[in-house]
């Protein structure tokens, strides 16, 4: 029988919760976010966009089909979203400590173990949600003993992309058209949808001046934190536009960028989205959809210039899903059309940026 230390899930306010260690017994601390999705876990610790964040997954079973085996081709993981976990720590209510799936290599508590990410469960995940959804997003501490054994970290008071993105020039593919990709933090599976569709891609740091580069279309990542530390990003990405007229698509972090380069302005989300079910409807149109999300700012519509429209409409709270502009070829999602996990009902997004190639 497992040996299972007692640990306590310490929000900001004062409001604690008791559970019990299964990953990497270590203290952690961050922002604390829910996903209400039911399943994907593997696929949401490698998000880069979840990057100094301790993560509650609100499906009260977890661990059940345990974690895949961490092949690489072609310089991409075949079953995750980037090379390694980024969550803080993981929030969870009943831990399966007996997984089943024709593709699992270890358990959820092994993987967390030989990354140092700390995992609690037993934790009433349904009250700790209702307490974020009525407080907004908390900072945190997962503490064995006392809550000062380590100190509140804030993850957006630093700058998460520098975190995240590459630190040097990478190249992916042959292909007909080329593509600068600006990476803030890009999920894998944003890649293997580019590669697929012909298209040579050149990944590039978050503060690379990729300007200097010769490529046929511009394409900003997703990416962890607040936008308001990439003005290089932005500055280069302005560049751009400044010159010849080519195609741009940006994905929830590149929604906030390719906005802010247009002179729009951010906000932070009472508690965000991060989830496999919120629908989105496409503007002037009938056409909605349900898409995979995971972020914490929005950019505010009322900002927009008057070339710039939104795209793409939150059904639920009436929040920007991405932008357009009126006569270019420069459009954004705010959530996920590569989702992985999550639907893929907007991956048609991805041709739709190729038809704008010359």
């Amino acid at each position: 029988m497992q040996k299972e230390k007692t640990m306590k899930l310490v929000l900001d306010d004062g409001t604690t919760f008791c559970g019990k260690s299964f990953g990497y017994e270590n203290p952690t601390s961050g922002e604390v976010v829910f996903n209400t999705a039911m399943v994907g876990y593997p696929e949401s610790l490698t998000d880069p966009s979840y990057s100094g964040q301790i993560l509650a997954v609100t499906y009260p079973l977890v661990g059940n089909y345990g974690v895949p085996q961490s092949s690489v081709s072609n310089l991409l993981s075949a079953f995750y979203e980037s090379e390694k976990i980024h969550v803080k720590g993981l929030i969870i209510s009943d831990y399966s400590f007996e997984y089943s799936h024709w593709n699992a290599q270890k358990s959820l508590g092994e993987w967390l173990s030989e990354n140092k990410v700390t995992g609690i469960y037993g934790i009433d995940t349904r009250e700790l949600t209702k307490t974020l959804r009525e407080k907004g997003s908390m900072l945190g501490r997962i503490v064995f003993d006392n809550e000062n054994e380590i100190p509140l970290y804030n993850p957006n008071a630093e700058n998460q992309v520098a975190k995240v993105s590459c630190k040097e020039v990478i190249r992916y593919g042959i292909g007909s058209k080329k593509i600068v990709m600006i990476d803030c933090g890009v999920k894998h599976n944003i890649l293997r949808c580019l590669l697929k569709r012909d298209v040579e891609v050149i990944r590039v740091p978050w503060d690379y001046d990729f300007n200097t580069l010769d490529f046929d279309g511009l394409f900003v990542s997703n990416g962890p934190g607040n936008p308001d530390y990439c003005d290089v990003t932005v500055e280069n990405i302005r560049k751009t536009m400044a010159g010849d007229t080519k195609p741009i698509f940006g994905i929830c972090m590149g929604n906030q960028l390719l906005s802010k380069a247009g002179g729009a302005k951010i906000y932070k989300l009472k508690y965000g989205h991060r989830s496999h079910n919120q629908p989105v409807r496409m503007e002037n149109s009938t056409r909605c959809f349900i898409t995979s999300q995971n972020h914490g700012f929005a950019v505010d519509n009322a900002t927009l210039g008057s070339d710039w429209e939104p795209l793409f409409t939150n059904m639920n709270d009436g929040t920007n899903e991405g932008i357009r502009h009126k006569t270019k070829p420069w459009f954004s999602a705010q959530f996920h059309p590569e989702a992985s996990s999550g639907p893929t009902d907007t991956e048609f997004l991805f041709d739709e940026f190729l038809e704008r190639f010359r």
